[in-house]
């Protein structure tokens, strides 16, 4: 049976990118807007409630390899239709945070840089078509692309940090709790995105040397450095912004504002490129061996099967991928790059997968061992996540559907 080439630091890499992802560019000013110093306070919780979760994905993926991810997950633990439905909520529903991705990236480059805004287009271009280059050249190099992606991205945040922590202000954390625990309960909110993002592994653990022992270690390094990493951008945004935290667009331009190397916009402008190249590296890898996947099991065309084998390259389904991405970035674009519909189809699919996920892993995973009590642990918090989506469920709600019809088409063309 053929290995993949994938070992702990370059999967560590992978993870690092796909979970601090965009969130370092603007959930520090944000969370500490809306809860003030116990900001601190929501960063921990989060970090403490996503073990489970990561711990969850980890012992799936390093058990089951598979590139369908979740969604082979779910067909072995509740059958056909359910898998086909988390397939194409994160094919055709999570797609729509690429061109997120892209837009926001090229916002923060544009305002940094004091281009005209209608330069934001043409640099989100920019930043989304080289990840498709990398992935059509397969996971041997999106791989090494994304190991020196995630270090310039941690180097870059460690940059922030030296350049801004002498400009600490003690007293900017008094008082503590200024909204009370509501605030802090909001900036959990926030950073529940923040920390999203381990499901993407999944759909790439075939491509890992040994799956049963560097998933695991991939993923708790992972875990360490994006906890340490959103801990201290947290914890400088406090102590130098204040009650400025979330004034301005960029927050992380006004905290390297306060040294005196003159490189901030400089700085943050690499930020920005760096981040959003990272997490479309990873997850466009995902999409291409989930539709390969989708198309081997016959819930999508059967050309788009090839390249699903570990080690191959999924160009057809890349392609497919591409045609999606433009269609939604169209869209943004007719809409006036409007993000906030997009930033709620991506989520809402993420939190339906995330459900089904979960309860697959209840009925996979051996019973009472650790990964069995996470994955139990963290059907209580998708459900609930799920309730706080409410209408924004629309889509994934119509992706179901197309599922359903797909299988009674399917039945019908048997039984003919």
């Amino acid at each position: 049976m053929p290995t993949g080439s994938l070992g702990v630091v370059q999967g560590t890499a992978l993870y690092v990118a796909a979970v601090l992802g965009t969130g370092i560019l603007v959930l520090p000013g944000l969370a500490a807007s809306v809860a003030g110093p116990a900001s601190l306070v929501s960063v921990i919780a989060v970090f403490f409630l996503s073990i489970p979760l990561a711990g969850t994905f980890a012992a799936l993926s390093s058990r089951y390899p598979d590139a369908g991810g979740v969604a082979s997950y779910v067909r072995s633990a509740l059958g056909q239709t359910w898998a086909r439905m988390t397939g194409y909520w994160f094919f055709f529903g999570v797609a729509a945070g690429a061109p997120v991705v892209g837009i926001l990236g090229g916002e923060y480059v544009v305002a940094i840089v004091g281009a005209d805004r209608s330069a934001v287009i043409w640099v989100a271009l920019a930043i989304i078509v080289p990840p498709f280059v990398s992935n059509f050249f397969g996971v041997r190099v999106s791989g090494a692309i994304q190991l020196v992606l995630s270090a310039a991205l941690l180097l870059v945040v460690i940059g922030v940090v030296a350049v801004a922590l002498p400009a600490t202000d003690p007293a900017n954390f008094e008082p503590f709790l200024p909204g009370g625990w509501g605030g802090v309960g909001t900036a959990i909110s926030l950073f529940v995105w923040a920390f999203a993002g381990w499901e993407v592994g999944t759909h790439i653990s075939g491509e890992f040397r040994n799956p049963r022992r560097v998933i695991p270690i991939a993923t708790a390094i992972a875990l360490v450095v994006v906890g340490a990493a959103y801990l201290t951008l947290q914890f400088v945004t406090v102590g130098v912004l204040g009650e400025r935290a979330g004034d301005g667009q960029v927050p992380l331009l006004e905290l390297v504002r306060t040294s005196t190397y003159g490189i901030g916009p400089v700085l943050v402008a690499v930020i920005a490129a760096i981040v959003a190249l990272g997490v479309l590296n990873v997850y466009l890898g995902a999409f291409g061996k989930l539709g390969a996947s989708l198309g081997r099991d016959g819930d999508l065309p059967r050309w788009m099967a090839r390249g699903v084998e570990v080690g191959g390259i999924p160009r057809r389904s890349l392609a497919v991928v591409a045609v999606i991405v433009a269609i939604y970035f169209a869209l943004m674009v007719a809409q006036g790059v409007s993000l906030t519909p997009f930033i709620l189809i991506h989520t809402s699919a993420m939190v339906a997968i995330y459900v089904l996920g979960m309860i697959a892993a209840v009925r996979l995973l051996k019973t009472y061992t650790p990964g069995w009590w996470m994955a139990v642990i963290s059907v209580v918090l998708t459900i609930g996540l799920l309730a706080l989506a409410g209408p924004n469920l629309l889509v994934p709600g119509v992706l179901a559907l197309a599922a359903v019809v797909v299988h009674l088409f399917k039945r019908r063309r048997t039984r003919r």
